[in-house]
């Protein structure tokens, strides 16, 4: 075969595994870069080569290696660009005497035990071709790494940048990142020198390029950042102009005698921080780098990375004890330095588990290591196991030390009381708490409809009194879900930006909802999220919402409507859900609610007594079908509840009795002359689980007017309560 042909193949296989892999890590929540690395270790001698030998050579011959370095190489030359450019000194503002002694200790205690463990390693590991000086030098560096991107791509999916524990974070991971890749070019020249005293030279001209770029190369960039301005737009020349600068510097660093990266790194480090030329810099550059050149790079570290060298049980014992050095050195080292710097005991815990990620940033170190011949294949493959287990191990340890309730509860309590509205103060255990409804808005521009009915559940119109016990609260939740760990978009600030930019959204959509009295209870939630249906279910749980009120979509790869993200709300919120299929009627004037005697016909019933209370002018029609000499009477819970409504509100109702075969058909032509119908998920409505949690649609297909689809939860919630405490221990609870 063709080496052309041959090494699009591989491109092929490498980039198809590393999606797949990748997803499949980041339905487990990890970062989607772990299972990208994983997939390059598959293709390489541990799994492929060891599972299908003669395959594995003839798809990946020795001969195609040298085109994946290449391909490989300039892939780490634009990520480290990209990652020099979202460096932003935003992130170095927070914290910063706290954060410089943490973050340096960070180093200093690790990079001391990498020196200890190298005594004992040397000998072992490696040979007399390689200095004792570059070999310690490199396994410190290799214990002191943390991976700034992965770490802030952790902290923006755990909505932790507006804390306190996230900015530190940050700024101690900027910090570290600068201090770690200058300790790393030291080692760099003193491998390719031999010793310290011959490495000097080098070290003086790095730190005069260094110099030279941030005064004149910086100047010079702010005047390319000023045609940008004018111009409004990236154009074609001026992004060639920046991809020469960052291959010129890559080549000067490499001349001068420490890596190509560093060159790369530091072009985009000095340049400019305006916002929108970093931010179209950053996407027309990320999705063919992250997508294409870097899933090689993973691929061809994996081809080097032996697990099968480690075959003897002492060498398994050498690995643990490198990584047991490289957690303790990481954490402890963080831990104790937060603590001297007055940081509490859990906030000083989860940043050294934040700190102790490594992930794609130690692959670097790696690969550099071991091309300078400075690391042997088995102390990388030791090390590749270490950079793995620590970036997987942070995400559970962070949850565990710092779960996000105590987040939600003690590190954002000024952002919760804003968002919910409520002051949490003034609250105490034995008050009641407000009857809250979630409405997870997807797009603020269309969904008015769904935030208008969730207001008109919560609060009574203009001039109705009523002895509400505490107000109802509503809160429009938007989550901006992220697909990609490294996307620019995923950034903290870039994160924080469109947060802000969603928030003016709901709060434009907020000043439209009539009559304006009642905007006063809307409080919008933005959050980041990798899985909305999952993150909605939580932030319900966290907040203790009574319902989950959710618009309805068609979803892209089904015809089902409740399917999707909807499907899976219904099937696994904690708490009483509804769906709102929006036919564009505003008006709510006339409601039908058939009953067929099941406890998500209760929870129908229960909501649309509460519009009928708020509502003066509603009225409410529960219809009662008759099939084959069977009624379905009201629960004794229902009737008593009912009885204690005023008789203002009980005059607005009607119990209508139908006789038909099909009681979905007679659902259907009650519904023509109704505004909104409520229903349960029944049976009888053709609205019912099915197998794998998805749910029916026939009445949402074929309904009239305007549908509520409801599904009951909670055995307690009282729907009634907040607003007539004479019934709230009326309400019907969930029967077996």
């Amino acid at each position: 075969m063709h080496i052309v042909i041959l090494v699009l193949v591989e491109v092929l296989i490498v980039i198809g595994l590393s999606r797949l892999v990748g997803l499949g890590f980041r339905s487990i929540k990890q970062p989607l870069v772990i299972g990208e690395i994983v997939a390059g270790i598959m293709l390489g001698p541990s799994l492929f080569g060891l599972v299908a030998p003669h395959l594995a050579v003839t798809l990946f011959p020795p001969e195609t290696i040298p085109f994946l370095n290449v391909l490989s190489q300039v892939g780490l030359i634009f990520f480290m660009f990209l990652i020099g450019l979202e460096l932003n000194p935003k992130y170095l503002s927070g914290q910063l005497e706290v954060a410089v002694l943490t973050s340096h200790v960070s180093i200093l205690v690790p990079f001391s035990l990498g020196t200890l463990l190298a005594v004992i390693l040397y000998p072992l590991v490696s040979n007399a071709s390689v200095s004792f000086t570059a070999f310690t030098l490199f396994l410190g560096a290799a214990m002191s790494i943390t991976a700034f991107p992965v770490l802030a791509r952790i902290i923006t999916e755990k909505n932790l940048q507006g804390t306190r524990l996230g900015t530190l974070a940050l700024t101690c991971a900027a910090v570290d990142d600068v201090t770690a890749w200058c300790l790393l070019a030291v080692a760099i020249a003193v491998a390719r020198t031999g010793d310290f005293a011959g490495a000097i030279p080098t070290i003086i001209a790095s730190i005069v390029y260094i110099g030279l770029m941030l005064t004149v190369g910086r100047w010079f960039l702010k005047g390319l950042a000023k045609h940008y301005l004018r111009a409004g737009r990236l154009s074609q020349l001026l992004l060639a102009g920046i991809y020469m600068g960052v291959v010129a510097s890559a080549l000067i660093t490499e001349l001068i005698g420490i890596h190509l990266i560093f060159g790369a790194f530091l072009l985009g480090a000095a340049m400019p921080k305006n916002e929108d030329l970093v931010r179209e810099l950053a996407v027309k550059t990320e999705d063919f780098v992250l997508i294409f050149l870097l899933p090689i790079f993973f691929a061809y570290s994996g081809l080097k990375t032996q697990i099968g060298l480690l075959n003897r049980p002492e060498l398994w014992l050498l690995c643990a004890l490198v990584l047991g050095v490289a957690i303790a050195g990481k954490y402890v080292g963080t831990y104790v330095a937060a603590r001297v710097s007055g940081i509490s005991k859990r906030e000083a815990s989860a940043l050294g588990w934040l700190m102790n990620t490594r992930g794609l940033t130690e692959l670097i170190v790696l690969n550099i290591g071991l091309e300078l011949g400075v690391i042997s294949p088995l102390i990388f493959t030791m090390l590749v196991i270490m950079a793995l287990v620590t970036t997987f191990m942070t995400s559970p340890l962070l949850e565990w030390t710092y779960p996000k309730k105590l987040i939600r509860l003690d590190v954002m309590k000024p952002q919760l009381e804003a968002e919910t509205g409520i002051d949490t103060s003034a609250v105490s255990e034995a008050s009641p708490r407000p009857y809250r409804i979630l409405v997870p808005v997807a797009n603020p521009s269309t969904q008015k409809g769904l935030v208008q009915l969730a207001v008109a559940l919560a609060q009574p119109a203009v001039g109705i009194a009523l002895n509400y016990r505490y107000p109802a609260v509503v809160n429009p939740l938007s989550l901006i879900e992220f697909q990609e760990d490294y996307a620019f978009e995923s950034t903290p600030v870039e994160a924080d930006r469109l947060i802000a930019q969603r928030r003016h959204q709901l709060e434009e959509l907020i000043n439209t909802l009539e009559p304006p009295e009642t905007r006063s209870c809307v409080h919008p939630i933005v959050r980041i999220s990798s899985n909305v249906a999952r993150e909605t279910a939580q932030i319900a749980t966290l907040e203790q919402v009574d319902l989950i009120l959710v618009g309805w979509h068609r979803p892209a790869f089904s015809s089902n409507r409740l399917g999707g993200r909807v499907g899976q709300m219904l099937t696994t919120a904690p708490v009483d859900v509804a769906v709102f299929v929006d036919k564009g009627k505003e008006r709510l004037e006339s409601l039908l609610v058939p009953y067929s005697a099941n406890i998500h016909d209760d929870l129908a019933l229960i909501l649309a007594l509460r519009l009928l209370i708020n509502r003066e002018t509603c009225m409410l029609q529960i219809l009662q079908i008759v099939s084959n000499n069977t009624k379905e009477e009201l629960s004794y819970e229902l009737h008593t509840m009912m009885e204690q409504l005023p008789t203002s509100v009980r005059d607005r109702i009607e119990i209508k009795i139908v006789e038909a075969s099909e009681p979905i058909q007679a659902v259907i032509q009650a519904s023509e002359g109704v505004d909104l119908t409520i229903a349960g998920t029944s049976r009888a409505w053709g609205i019912e689980r099915q197998t794998l949690g998805r749910y029916t649609d026939q009445l949402a297909i074929q309904c009239r007017s305007s549908l509520l689809i409801t599904r009951r939860y909670s055995q307690v919630t009282a729907h009634l309560a907040s607003m007539l405490p004479e019934v709230s221990n009326q309400e019907p609870t969930l029967r077996s």
